[in-house]
């Protein structure tokens, strides 16, 4: 998987021009048998490996193409997307999660209902964009909400959420948040490029 991903990263560079010059393929040998300790040692894992100087060099071209293809797509990843500031109720038994529901919906609190389940940060999960939260069920539900609603009872391998949206709009990513959007961003752009790419494995 590794391999395709690199593959079509590389084919995308080299389509959008990017072209990695004899010096600058010369200077990466260089560095990379300074880092690993001198041009025996690397000539010795390159045998040891399979490579000769040449497929050695393609390999390595690759690997430049693909890097450069990858920073490109991580670097159009927006810094500012819509988000919305979400606070949770969160139980271990759907039984529990029912009762608060059953609670909210006569008139309590969310807060105090939150501080209950969590006294720490009661249930504050901060600024979150589309496809931040690991389980998809969990971002769905709470893309749904409009500022001010809470859902139903939303049950994930963590437990059993209830969740509220206190505001929704345009927000700064939190470095965290910037990480996991540039990781999705790559992700769906090399499930995108292999959906359409005829792929043949040779032995």
């Amino acid at each position: 998987e590794d391999m395709i991903a690199q593959f079509l990263l590389a084919q995308a560079a080299r389509e959008a021009n990017f072209n990695l010059t004899e010096a600058d393929l010369k200077s990466r040998m260089d560095a990379l048998a300074t880092q690993v300790g001198g041009a025996e040692v690397l000539s010795a894992w390159q045998s040891a490996h399979g490579y000769d100087q040449a497929s050695f060099q393609i390999a390595l071209n690759r690997a430049a193409e693909a890097a450069w293809m990858r920073d490109k797509i991580i670097a159009d990843v927006p810094t500012v997307v819509e988000q919305i500031h979400v606070r949770q109720i969160l139980t271990y038994n759907e039984e529990d999660a029912r009762t608060a529901l059953e609670q909210l919906n006569a008139g309590a609190e969310f807060d105090e209902i939150a501080a209950l389940y969590d006294p720490i940060t009661f249930g504050e999960l901060g600024w979150v964009p589309h496809g931040y939260l690991l389980d998809a069920g969990a971002d769905e539900a709470v893309f749904a909400l409009q500022a001010g609603v809470y859902s139903d009872v939303v049950a994930t391998d963590a437990g059993f959420h209830i969740f509220k949206a206190l505001e929704r709009g345009d927000h700064p990513l939190t470095p965290d948040a910037l990480l996991t959007m540039q990781e999705l961003a790559l992700k769906n752009w090399v499930a995108e490029q292999r959906a359409k790419s005829e792929i043949i494995l040779v032995p």
